[in-house]
């Protein structure tokens, strides 16, 4: 409350989680329960970078950054943080809203890293009848929550 109180209602929330697939650990034949300091070594790096990016202004002029980092049920790391805009960065019409957010999928022609990234990480699969082996489900429902492989 008492940041709240400071800054005022954040502008952005924004969840960072780390990806036991990166590169930067699978490229000498490690996974991430193998090496989970090789995992939060890797994460923090990406972390400060998108840290560093925000500073930097990728959403415009800020007057402040929270974040917290904990640790899933199996171990991975995730970051939340709330990002206090400058007034005039604020997110508070629809262009401004649509040059910072995109709820669509990538043209797989134009963007093909970012299409197989969205498609990738972003989109659970169909589950239920269509599925029964989607990873969301047990007992032949929908659980709601994927798991990781």
């Amino acid at each position: 409350m008492a940041i709240v109180r400071f800054f005022g209602k954040p502008d952005l929330f924004i969840t960072f989680t780390a990806n036991p697939n990166w590169p930067e650990i699978t490229a000498e034949g490690q996974t991430g329960t193998d090496r989970i300091d090789l995992v939060a070594r890797v994460f923090n790096a990406k972390l400060k970078a998108l840290l560093e990016d925000l500073r930097g202004g990728l959403f415009g002029k800020f007057k402040g950054i929270v974040r917290t980092t904990e640790f899933q049920k199996r171990g991975l790391p995730h970051a939340h943080i709330l990002l206090f805009l400058d007034c005039n960065s604020k997110l508070n019409t629809p262009e401004k809203i649509n040059k910072a957010v995109c709820a669509e999928i990538p043209d797989p022609v134009e963007q093909p890293a970012l299409y197989e990234t969205v498609t990738k990480h972003m989109m659970r699969s169909p589950c239920g009848e269509l599925n029964p082996n989607a990873p969301c489900m047990k007992m032949d429902k929908c659980t709601g929550q994927l798991k990781w492989p």
